[in-house]
């Protein structure tokens, strides 16, 4: 009976105690899932905090992107609007206009600037130093004024030693002329005032400066190489003021006269031929033009080109440089006319005449953007790209220089102005013949006069 008592008694607790233990696993169950619910929570909490902070970054940043966009189009639009070839009552406002705008942009904003003809290399390419160069916009000048007119170039370093370089040379060989400065290519003049602060006379600021400065003699010496499109509207610009001056005269740019045809050269075309290749020779470390062949070494001189019957300039220094004996000089030209000037024509040339070096270089007054960029730049239509992409040769050198810069070129530049300053006295001398004449004419008929009333009394 006891033993019964005791097992029913031992039987209870182990229920009781299975119970408990089951109530207690119940209740952690509970405490766990409720931890779980709440820790999912939290973390849903953050997640969307997350997203949203996000979110709201994107927006920022969409924001941030969008303004800095639009101050770059502000930019760009200053920069096209000044990228123009007439000057106007607003053109100096507008060239301040522009830079103050682009020195306010973040350099990741001057990144964005891409317009028309707007883009970052417009402030930011670093082209050398400005001030090493003179705009000779000074007035007081005196009497005699020799207005020296170049196209123009915005490569701050060329202009000093290429324009500046013969403009020097001039004043040095007249000191009793006053050596004064006009550039052409108000795109340029534009650019050089909005960038760099300095102001350069285009021709009509040029001309009537001049004039205010009391001028009586002008001679004009234009740096360009023909008498193509430029020289046609600088003659022009000076027909409508040489009322205003006592005597004018015009000399001739570098390569003279034209003529006629591919056959046609003169001292002025063979003196540059010389001197070019001269100086590219010794550049690229040869004697003479002759050993430079004689060791595979091609010389292309890249020009401009034309639309302008005195394109054929072109053909008429290639001939230069055949009658010279110049069998690797090849003349090209940027603008590919004629066709026979163009950059793959010329390659051909060269190919088949069994070159394996070439030294590129520009037949240009100034190295400025078409021998930085179109004859030596990196891009595939580049000159130096397109010989290298031939894969005809060993080695493509270049030689980025001006011919303003070249000393005997120099020298030509003199030798024409001095014939446009004699002919100011040739001029002078013929008018006063012209007057003596027309003095002897009267006094004779005065005679005649005399005699016949004499007679008839």
């Amino acid at each position: 009976m006891k033993n019964k008592t005791v097992k029913a008694l031992a039987l209870a607790m182990a229920v009781a105690t299975v119970t408990m233990m089951g109530s207690a696993s119940i209740y952690a169950s509970d405490d766990t899932a409720e931890a779980a619910t709440e820790e999912t929570a939290d973390t849903e909490e953050d997640a969307d905090a997350a997203d949203t902070e996000e979110d709201a970054d994107a927006a920022d940043t969409e924001e941030a992107s969008d303004d800095d966009q639009a101050a770059a189009d502000k930019v760009a639009a200053l920069i096209d609007k000044i990228y123009v070839q007439e000057r106007n009552d607003t053109t100096d406002e507008d060239c301040k206009a522009a830079k103050e705008a682009w020195d306010k942009l973040t350099d990741a904003q001057k990144a964005l600037v891409e317009g028309e003809e707007a883009s970052p290399e417009y402030f930011g390419a670093d082209t050398g130093d400005a001030s090493k160069d003179d705009p000779r916009n000074q007035d007081e000048i005196g009497e005699n004024e020799l207005l020296v007119v170049s196209f123009g170039t915005s490569f701050n370093d060329s202009r000093a030693q290429d324009i500046k370089g013969i403009e020097d040379k001039l004043q040095e060989a007249y000191p009793d002329w006053s050596v004064r400065r006009a550039f052409t290519a108000q795109i340029i003049i534009n650019h050089v005032e909005a960038r760099d602060n300095e102001v350069i006379d285009n021709m009509q600021q040029a001309l009537d400066r001049a004039v205010a400065n009391g001028v009586k003699n002008l001679v004009v010496q234009p740096t360009h190489l023909m008498h193509g499109a430029e020289y046609d509207e600088m003659t022009e610009a000076i027909d409508g003021y040489k009322d205003k001056f006592e005597s004018v005269a015009i000399a001739e740019p570098m390569l003279g006269e034209v003529g006629d045809d591919a056959t046609v050269i003169n001292d002025d075309k063979k003196a540059v031929a010389q001197a070019i290749t001269d100086e590219a020779c010794k550049i690229a470390g040869y004697d003479s033009m002759e050993a430079a062949a004689e060791d595979g070494t091609a010389f292309v001189f890249m020009g401009h080109g034309t639309s302008h019957t005195a394109n054929v300039t072109y053909d008429q220094m290639q001939t230069q440089m055949e009658d010279l004996g110049f069998t690797n000089a090849f003349i090209g030209t940027v603008e590919g006319e004629p066709e026979d000037t163009e950059c793959q024509a010329v390659i051909a040339k060269v190919k088949d005449a069994g070159f394996k070096k070439v030294v590129l270089r520009p037949l240009m007054v100034v190295a400025g953007d078409h021998a930085n960029n179109d004859m030596a730049g990196d891009d595939e239509d580049s000159w130096k790209s397109q010989f290298e992409a031939s894969g005809a040769f060993d080695s493509i050198d270049c030689q980025i220089e001006g011919l303003g810069r070249i000393e005997a070129v120099e020298d030509l530049y003199v030798e024409h102005t001095k014939a446009a300053i004699d002919s100011l006295g040739a001029d002078a001398e013929a008018a006063t013949d012209d007057a003596d004449a027309e003095a002897t004419g009267d006094t004779a008929a005065d005679d005649t006069a005399e005699t016949t009333e004499e007679a008839a009394e």
